[in-house]
Protein backbone atom coordinates (compact mmCIF):
# COMPACT_ATOMS: atom_id res chain seq x y z
CA UNK A 1 0.00 0.00 0.00
CA UNK A 2 2.79 2.42 0.95
CA UNK A 3 4.75 4.13 -1.74
CA UNK A 4 6.86 6.55 -0.44
CA UNK A 5 7.15 9.02 2.19
CA UNK A 6 8.40 12.42 2.29
CA UNK A 7 10.48 14.11 4.92
CA UNK A 8 11.62 17.60 5.00
CA UNK A 9 14.48 19.43 5.22
CA UNK A 10 16.10 22.56 5.46
CA UNK A 11 19.04 21.35 3.89
CA UNK A 12 19.24 19.26 0.83
CA UNK A 13 22.91 18.77 1.07
CA UNK A 14 22.33 17.35 4.81
CA UNK A 15 19.87 15.14 4.27
CA UNK A 16 21.42 13.62 1.27
CA UNK A 17 24.86 12.64 3.29
CA UNK A 18 22.01 11.34 6.23
CA UNK A 19 19.93 9.12 3.74
CA UNK A 20 22.65 7.85 1.40
CA UNK A 21 24.20 6.57 3.68
CA UNK A 22 21.16 4.86 4.88
CA UNK A 23 20.48 3.93 1.43
CA UNK A 24 23.32 2.08 1.10
CA UNK A 25 23.54 -0.05 3.66
CA UNK A 26 19.87 -1.25 2.66
CA UNK A 27 20.93 -2.24 -0.75
CA UNK A 28 19.25 0.81 -2.69
CA UNK A 29 20.51 4.16 -3.77
CA UNK A 30 19.12 7.27 -5.11
CA UNK A 31 16.31 6.59 -7.91
CA UNK A 32 15.29 10.44 -8.70
CA UNK A 33 16.25 13.78 -7.91
CA UNK A 34 16.03 17.80 -8.57
CA UNK A 35 17.20 20.41 -7.08
CA UNK A 36 14.27 20.57 -4.47
CA UNK A 37 14.05 17.03 -3.59
CA UNK A 38 16.20 13.44 -3.60
CA UNK A 39 14.29 10.12 -3.65
CA UNK A 40 15.45 6.58 -2.27
CA UNK A 41 14.98 3.54 -3.12
CA UNK A 42 14.12 1.00 -6.26
CA UNK A 43 11.54 1.18 -9.03
CA UNK A 44 9.04 -1.32 -8.33
CA UNK A 45 10.84 -1.96 -4.95
CA UNK A 46 9.53 -1.23 -1.19
CA UNK A 47 8.57 1.99 -0.13
CA UNK A 48 11.16 4.90 -0.67
CA UNK A 49 11.98 8.26 1.00
CA UNK A 50 12.39 11.15 -0.39
CA UNK A 51 14.00 14.71 1.45
CA UNK A 52 12.67 17.40 0.57
CA UNK A 53 12.46 21.42 0.78
CA UNK A 54 8.56 22.19 1.38
CA UNK A 55 6.53 23.32 -2.02
CA UNK A 56 5.27 26.32 0.08
CA UNK A 57 8.35 27.53 0.67
CA UNK A 58 7.87 27.60 4.61
CA UNK A 59 10.56 25.91 6.49
CA UNK A 60 10.11 22.25 7.38
CA UNK A 61 8.48 20.86 10.26
CA UNK A 62 8.34 17.62 12.30
CA UNK A 63 5.61 15.61 13.24
CA UNK A 64 4.86 14.57 16.79
CA UNK A 65 3.92 10.99 16.72
CA UNK A 66 5.26 10.59 13.29
CA UNK A 67 8.35 8.42 12.10
CA UNK A 68 10.08 6.11 9.42
CA UNK A 69 10.50 2.67 9.95
CA UNK A 70 13.46 0.99 8.36
CA UNK A 71 13.28 -2.54 8.36
CA UNK A 72 16.34 -4.46 8.42
CA UNK A 73 17.18 -8.06 8.07
CA UNK A 74 18.62 -8.70 11.51
CA UNK A 75 19.56 -7.09 14.66
CA UNK A 76 23.00 -6.85 13.52
CA UNK A 77 21.99 -4.55 10.53
CA UNK A 78 19.78 -2.56 13.07
CA UNK A 79 22.78 -1.98 14.94
CA UNK A 80 24.79 -1.08 11.44
CA UNK A 81 21.94 1.22 10.31
CA UNK A 82 22.04 3.50 14.27
CA UNK A 83 25.40 3.83 14.09
CA UNK A 84 25.44 4.93 10.57
CA UNK A 85 23.14 7.49 11.56
CA UNK A 86 24.50 8.78 14.52
CA UNK A 87 28.09 8.94 12.22
CA UNK A 88 26.23 11.19 9.67
CA UNK A 89 24.69 13.86 11.34
CA UNK A 90 21.53 12.14 13.43
CA UNK A 91 20.90 11.97 17.03
CA UNK A 92 20.25 9.02 19.17
CA UNK A 93 16.30 8.76 20.47
CA UNK A 94 16.13 5.46 22.10
CA UNK A 95 19.66 2.93 21.85
CA UNK A 96 19.46 -0.39 19.85
CA UNK A 97 18.56 -3.39 21.67
CA UNK A 98 14.74 -5.50 22.27
CA UNK A 99 11.74 -3.82 22.80
CA UNK A 100 9.33 -6.43 23.41
CA UNK A 101 8.57 -10.17 22.74
CA UNK A 102 10.27 -10.32 19.23
CA UNK A 103 11.10 -6.84 18.20
CA UNK A 104 14.65 -5.40 18.07
CA UNK A 105 14.55 -2.30 17.00
CA UNK A 106 16.95 1.55 17.57
CA UNK A 107 15.56 4.84 17.49
CA UNK A 108 16.94 8.08 15.74
CA UNK A 109 16.56 11.22 14.19
CA UNK A 110 17.76 12.53 10.95
CA UNK A 111 19.74 15.90 10.74
CA UNK A 112 16.59 18.06 10.29
CA UNK A 113 14.79 16.07 13.52
CA UNK A 114 12.67 13.20 11.58
CA UNK A 115 12.36 10.60 14.07
CA UNK A 116 13.09 6.91 12.24
CA UNK A 117 13.98 3.87 13.44
CA UNK A 118 15.67 0.35 12.02
CA UNK A 119 14.07 -2.63 13.37
CA UNK A 120 13.66 -6.61 12.83
CA UNK A 121 11.20 -9.19 13.88
CA UNK A 122 11.94 -12.31 15.54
Amino acid sequence: MLGYVTVGTNDLEKSAKFYDAIAKEMGVGRMMESDEFIAWGEHGGSAGIAAMKPHDGNAPSIGNGVMLALEAKDQEQVKRLYDIALANGGSDEGPVGPRGEGFYAGYFRDPDGNKLNAFCMG
